[in-house]
């Protein structure tokens, strides 16, 4: 048979099979028509009460009941990072060991929040008040540069200098337990403490001797003749009249009691305006080194005789003194106080010219030509160590005091003074 005679029996036999195919469904329907009065055969009532009983699980590869395949398959243990290690591929190290490596749980973070965080208070300042011995000037550095340069602030204090109505005030405010601190000098400390007035020093301010005596005239006339008898002589306060100016009288005149050659004048604070106006002959002053500038410049002429060359032994010149009573309440804040005092005078020696315009911004009162002259000589004086007490000097000057007839009994080093910075107070 040629090959288009195949062709074409092979295409009758295929349209003849996909005929037979189309036509199959339609007689299955037409047959399942014919079917439908036929009734249903009704169900068996028996019920199959047999027991099949399955065979033992085995524990490597359970099979189902007819024991062709197992239940269930266990995927086979892989070998690699597993899945979370794939989220986290930043945080694993491709050289170490998948299973050396342990992850820090980050921190928790909160999502919410209902209200700002309350501010961080401050811790509670000290408030002390000072009143001072005289008007603000150089003597007072160590306090003011110490205000100033906010070094008490630092410590936790609020510390307001008060310049007194009167010199005496300062003393009795203090035992009156009207003030905190009282500025002072060492000779007065000693007055006060055997009259019974509950006072004691806690610092020092300037360690040498600032008084003298301020006589008109000038030094060389005066140096050959010095007949003091018959002059009127004033005086500020009681330690610098029974103390320095009698010790002076009678070294100079070689007398006892010098006091009663003398005509004495209470001048207070007028000591420049008695000079200037000659009411008195010479003045006992604490500030030997700024009253005869100061009087220099209206052209009064004058010489200064410093006490400690003439009978009174060396002494603290300007000392910070505390009610007693009262110390045991403060004394972590007095501390404080002369931690302070302590830095300024330290920074004062190392930055003199910067410490005295720092006290010319702070105070224009200061700011004259007399002061600044005096700042020179001062500076050297400051008390480098304000806590520490030279108990020599203390108990020299007290021995010294007794013998002059000032005071009536020696007196307790632990009643005059005391060292804050020392490890048992």
């Amino acid at each position: 048979m040629s090959k288009p005679d195949r062709s074409i029996m092979n295409c009758s036999i295929a349209g003849m099979l996909l005929t037979t195919l189309l036509l199959l469904p339609l007689s299955l329907w037409a047959q399942s028509d014919t079917d439908d009065g036929d009734p249903m055969p009704a169900p068996s009532l028996e019920l199959d009460t047999s027991v099949r009983v399955f065979p033992p699980l085995k524990a490597t590869e359970p099979l189902a009941p007819d024991g062709d395949r197992p239940l269930a398959e266990v995927p086979p243990v892989v070998q690699g990072p597993r899945f979370l290690e794939y989220l986290l591929p930043r945080l694993v190290k491709p050289s170490a060991p998948i299973d050396s490596i342990s992850i820090e749980p980050l921190p928790e973070v909160p999502t919410v929040v209902s209200e700002p965080a309350e501010p961080i208070a401050p811790p509670p300042t000290i408030h002390l008040r000072i009143t001072l011995d005289w008007y603000l000037n150089p003597q007072h550095a160590a306090l003011l540069v110490a205000r100033e340069k906010g070094m008490f602030l630092r410590r936790g204090l609020e510390v307001s200098l008060d310049i007194p109505a009167d010199p005496t005030v300062p003393a009795k405010l203090l035992a009156a337990g009207r003030t905190d601190l009282a500025v002072g000098r060492q000779a007065q400390l000693h007055l006060l403490a055997h009259a019974g007035v509950p006072v004691m020093r806690i610092a020092t301010l300037v360690a040498a001797p600032v008084s003298g005596l301020v006589l008109h005239g000038s030094a060389e006339k005066e140096r050959l003749d010095l007949a003091l008898e018959g002059l009127r002589i004033g005086y500020t306060d009681v330690d610098g009249r029974d103390v320095m100016l009698a010790s002076l009288l009678s070294d100079v005149m070689g007398l006892a009691n010098g006091l009663e050659l003398v005509e004495l004048e209470d001048v207070n604070y007028s000591v420049l305006d008695a000079m200037r106006r000659q009411r008195v002959d010479g003045v006992l002053t604490h500030h030997r080194y700024q009253l005869p500038r100061q009087l220099a410049d209206e052209g009064v002429v004058t010489h200064v005789l410093p006490i400690e060359e003439f009978g009174v032994p060396l002494h603290d010149g300007l000392i910070l003194m505390a009610n007693r009573d009262q110390l045991n309440g403060k004394r972590d804040a007095l501390r404080r106080l002369v931690s302070a005092l302590e830095e300024a005078a330290a920074w004062i020696v190392n930055h003199p010219q910067e410490a005295w315009a720092l006290m010319e911004a702070a105070e224009p009162a200061l700011a004259d030509q007399a002061s600044r002259e005096t700042w020179s000589h001062i500076v050297p004086r400051l008390s480098l160590q304000p806590a520490a007490v030279d108990k020599g000097r203390y108990l020299r000057l007290d021995n010294f005091m007794l013998d002059a007839g000032a005071i009536e009994t020696a007196g307790s080093l632990e009643r005059l003074a005391v060292d804050l910075g020392a490890a048992t107070p």
